[in-house]
């Protein structure tokens, strides 16, 4: 056993043995043979490492660093060296009190990253022009793939789209993925004929190639569109913006695009915050997340999750998006950079940017190197007629990458850490490739007429916030706001909260990782390469699946990837029909969003009573559908929790059917090492490397969603179109596959490092622990529970999964207090709570994770004990149904301490519960509680108030009074 090991379960010895007893089983061992399907469970460990100590690792990740070459990179297309301050990347990026957090579902304690998601959503509209913007996107491909789904639903009857040729390739290569999948015809245009077809064009701003036209000819193609009725889709630039007229003043109706070049590192492709903005009108139809402001229960202000912030739970196969994931962290990041900088400050980085990049083309120009690009923002176009290897060879001898388009034409594009040094370093270079005479006289830059005249971040926080100690101070404030995994356990059913160790996490800011193009030469990527290589092939060997694919940056994107390589399979086969897509009612809602955006149609299997599929509709089902059954979307262990008895029996129905089995590996942290998905009957499966495998969820995102399948399949996972010297020479990037799913061709490259540490470290055997010990961890909160809050499924021999779900509706029915009720409650008590009436309305979903002690596994458990007495005091009569600490909570500081306390409870029983009354009685005792306590800084947050008055960019600052 290796050191890191106890390091990362955090049960052991006496207190191990106390948990098996109370489940009532021996070992680790028999726990697992009992509570999986007889014949399901072996040790699924072959191919996997054996674990290595924190320095093998930490020098293992450093040998791989430096097989990355950090150039000056010029290449561009939509990724761009920037500089993250000292300030943000330790504050933010290194600190565990933002990336450990999770998706701000419960809002009272989620405040400090919501108020940053607003500052972010403020940052895009403003500068877009456009009324709102989303909380963040996976990346800019993927944004402008939604902008288009997003019009598609608009303007309804029309198939068509238009995308201009000077869009990024890479982000036509996704769009074209999401268009082919639900039959919408995407088509290159130059607009000059737009007819009652069209949905939406889509323009790049700047363009691929860097030219900007005039103002006059976007507001003639915008008002073309329009006049066709159909809607004007903008891939725009944002840093470009600060100095360039917004979409919106010129006639966009959506806005998408990348917030990278703001403080975030490149990172090998990822991850990234993508953006996506619309007019008011189009609120509604936002995929993905959105930050509202609304108000608590004292009036004050309050942020939250605003209209379909989990509508995919709620909608299912008509929702609008599968998103589940965004990329919290990294627009947290980005909007920091924007506080940092203020206004004047990006507009002056801007400026330089383009001054710089004015400056190379007239040096170019004045060596006689044709500069194709006259107007720009930061990117020209170099024609040389056969000679474009021979001038990237120059530029590479000089350190310096750059895109080549064709064998005569290479781009460039300045950055904000271009220097004069590093222009005359390109000037060097490519003298010899000039093929005319001087053209000192070049006239470069973009037009006036596109020179932004109106002001943008005039809020204060905008501006406050100038020197370092303001900001450290600043941030500091909104991580306290915020409930993280350095606070306390986060026990989140199906989210898998475990930890993530800074070891862990300590490469991903090296240089030989952060500063890498996705696009560079393959031989400036030798590590990245060998790196993904070898994930690939420990994911595929924990799973039992013959190759992975890590291009999905979420887990919605693997699932979208996972169904579309079962599309692509049938109709090889000439079995386009197959279209039915069977989905248990119990699934993860992004499974019937994702099913529908593959080009599928969904029909719901009902449960059994004991949680698992109803194998007799399961059976109708399959009858009905005939061969047009396509697949079935099961989660394994089920979304209740338990390992199901028949889940041999569902893939082998369904399978012969003609249809394929997708295992969501949602809940793959009870499987790994026990059970391999890719051998009890799965044929595709997404893997969360935000959960199962220790990538930390970053208060919403980021998130790796990697797809495995067998072999039949594995012709049908994503490919990129960029190989050779503009991308990668990997296999599994070459392969014909359905096409990108994401922009980058590992999509998150820069945080792969992460689950790469964590096998190493676990090994084999490890993770094996790891998966035995979350088990357990699960059914001793079952065992300890059930007498007062009844566990709601049990598989077999009577156990449950990884987590377990209780109920809480006989609670309900007898004291009035309400699920919402309770998990208010666990706030003043410090716990993150459990997750919510999913999948079973009035329950609460708990899952541990092996990373948690038993000393803080109690402590949950005594936190719901002494709520259920609570709840028994309103029933009984000792407080009223109308004010008692749990329909009051959470309590705040203020709310406890100021003014006259005029409640049926004491301030002591709200903000200090579960204290002793001796404790309450002795200052020195009541020492500890005092100092582990964790204070919200709202109270309970009104949800339809916030819906009903929606504002989503920084509110006035006298809404604050």
């Amino acid at each position: 056993m290796t050191e890191f090991l106890p390091r990362h379960i955090g049960t052991w010895g006496s207190d191990r043995q106390a948990m098996l007893a109370k489940v009532g089983v021996a070992s680790l061992d028999e726990l697992t043979d009992i509570a999986l399907p007889h014949g399901l469970t072996r040790s699924a460990t072959e191919g996997l490492p054996e674990a290595a100590s924190e320095q093998q690792v930490l020098a293992r990740l450093t040998e791989l660093s430096e097989k990355n070459t950090v150039r000056t990179s010029m290449i561009g297309q939509g990724y761009y060296d920037t500089v993250t301050p000292a300030a943000i990347r330790r504050n933010i990026l290194e600190n565990p009190s933002w990336y450990t957090a999770y998706t701000p579902y419960q809002p009272e304690i989620s405040q400090g990253r919501l108020e940053m998601l607003v500052n972010f959503q403020t940052v895009v509209s403003e500068l877009t022009g456009m009324d709102i913007a989303g909380s963040s996107m996976l990346d800019e491909a993927t944004a402008v793939a939604e902008a288009m789904l997003l019009a598609n639903r608009v303007v309804k009857k029309r198939s068509t789209v238009l995308i201009s040729p000077d869009v990024f390739d890479a982000t036509r290569a996704v769009v074209q993925t999401r268009a082919r999948a639900v039959d919408i015809n995407l088509v290159e245009s130059d607009f000059s004929e737009i007819d009652d077809t069209v949905a939406a064009i889509i323009i790049q701003y700047p363009g691929a190639s860097g030219h900007l036209p005039e103002l006059a000819e976007l507001e003639e193609v915008t008002a073309r569109a329009h006049e066709a009725g159909a809607l004007v889709i903008v891939a725009a630039d944002l840093l470009a913006l600060t100095i360039l007229a917004s979409p919106g003043s010129w006639g966009a109706d959506i806005v998408a695009g990348n917030s990278q070049r703001f403080g975030v590192p490149m990172a090998g492709g990822g991850p990234h915050a993508g953006f996506l903005a619309v007019k008011d009108a189009h609120k509604r139809q936002l995929p993905g997340r959105l930050v509202g402001v609304s108000k608590d229960a004292d009036g004050s202000v309050a942020y939250r999750l605003a209209l379909q912030t989990r509508e995919q739970h709620i909608r299912r196969e008509k929702a609008t998006s599968n998103i589940c994931t965004a990329q919290v962290l990294l627009a947290v990041t980005a909007a920091a950079y924007a506080v940092y900088h203020g206004p004047d400050g990006l507009k002056r980085i801007a400026e330089t940017v383009h001054e710089h990049t004015v400056d190379l083309a007239k040096k170019l120009g004045s060596v006689g190197v044709p500069v194709n690009t006259t107007s720009f923002f930061d990117t020209i176009e170099l024609e040389i007629p056969g000679g474009a290897d021979r001038a990237r060879r120059n530029l590479l001898a000089a350190n310096i990458t750059a895109w080549k388009v064709d064998e005569s034409t290479i781009r460039l594009s300045c950055d904000e850490t271009t220097t004069s040094d590093v222009i005359d370093e390109v000037v060097a270079a490519l003298e010899d490739c000039g093929t005319q005479a001087d053209m000192t006289g070049i006239d470069a830059g973009y037009p006036v007429s596109l020179t932004r005249d109106d002001d943008y971040l005039t809020h204060p926080t905008f501006h406050r916030y100038r020197t370092e100690t303001l900001l450290m101070r600043y941030l500091k404030t909104l991580a306290d706001k915020d409930y993280a995994l350095d606070r306390g356990m986060i026990p989140l059913g199906s989210c898998t909260m475990k930890l993530n160790s800074a070891i862990e996490m300590s490469p991903i800011t090296w240089p030989g990782f952060a500063k890498i193009h996705p696009f560079a030469p393959e031989a400036d990527r030798v590590g990245y390469l060998e790196l993904i290589d070898e994930l690939e092939s420990w994911l595929a060997s924990a799973t039992g699946y013959d190759a992975v694919s890590l291009q999905p940056n979420a887990g919605s994107q693997g699932e979208l990837a996972g169904l579309l390589a079962i599309r692509k399979y049938h109709i090889a086969r000439g079995e386009e029909d197959r279209r039915i897509c069977l989905i248990p009612a119990s699934a993860h809602g992004t499974n019937a969003a994702s099913a529908v955006l593959a080009g599928f149609s969904v029909a719901v299997v009902a449960t059994a009573p004991d949680g698992s599929v109803d194998l007799n509709d399961l059976d109708k089902k399959i009858e009905e559908a005939g061969d047009r059954i396509g697949a079935i979307m099961i989660t394994y262990p089920s979304t209740h929790g338990i390992y199901e008895d028949s889940v041999g029996k569902v893939c082998a129905k369904v399978r012969d059917a003609g249809g394929q089995v997708y295992i969501d590996g949602a809940n793959l942290n009870a499987l790994v090492g026990v059970a391999a998905p890719g051998e009890f009957g799965g044929d595709v499966s997404h893997l969360n490397l935000h959960k199962t495998f220790a990538i930390p969820h970053g208060g919403g995102g980021p998130g790796v969603g990697p797809v495995a399948a067998r072999s039949h399949l594995v012709p049908f996972l994503p490919s990129h179109p960029f190989t050779e010297n503009k991308v990668t020479g990997s296999e599994s990037a070459k392969r014909p596959g359905h096409g990108a799913v994401s922009q980058a061709p590992y999509g998150s490259a820069g945080i792969l490092p992460i689950s790469y540490a964590y096998i190493l470290l676990m090994g084999g055997e490890g993770l094996r622990m790891a998966t035995q010990s979350a088990v357990l961890a699960a059914n001793y909160v079952a065992a300890r529970l059930d007498k007062i809050l009844p566990v709601l499924y049990r598989g077999p021999g009577g156990l449950v999964g990884h987590e377990c779900i209780i109920d809480l509706r006989p609670l309900r029915e007898e004291t009035g207090i309400t699920v919402d009720d309770v998990a208010k409650r666990l706030v003043d008590y410090g716990f993150h709570a459990p997750t919510m009436s999913f999948p079973v309305p009035g329950t609460l979903m708990i899952e541990p994770t092996e990373s948690e002690d038993l000393g803080e596994i109690d402590r949950l458990c005594s936190a719901l004990e002494k709520i259920h007495d609570e709840a028994r005091s309103v029933s009984e009569g000792r407080w009223p149904a109308d004010d008692n600490p749990l329909v009051n909570a959470p309590h705040t500081a203020a709310s406890a301490l100021v003014g006259e306390w005029n409640h049926s409870y004491s301030r002591e029983e709200a903000v200090y519960p579960g204290v002793s009354d001796d404790a309450l009685s002795d200052p020195a005792k009541l020492g500890t509680a005092v100092a582990s306590k964790y204070w919200p800084p709202v109270r309970r947050v009104d949800g339809p108030y916030g819906d009903r008055n929606l504002a989503c960019s920084c509110p006035p600052i006298d809404a604050y009074v």
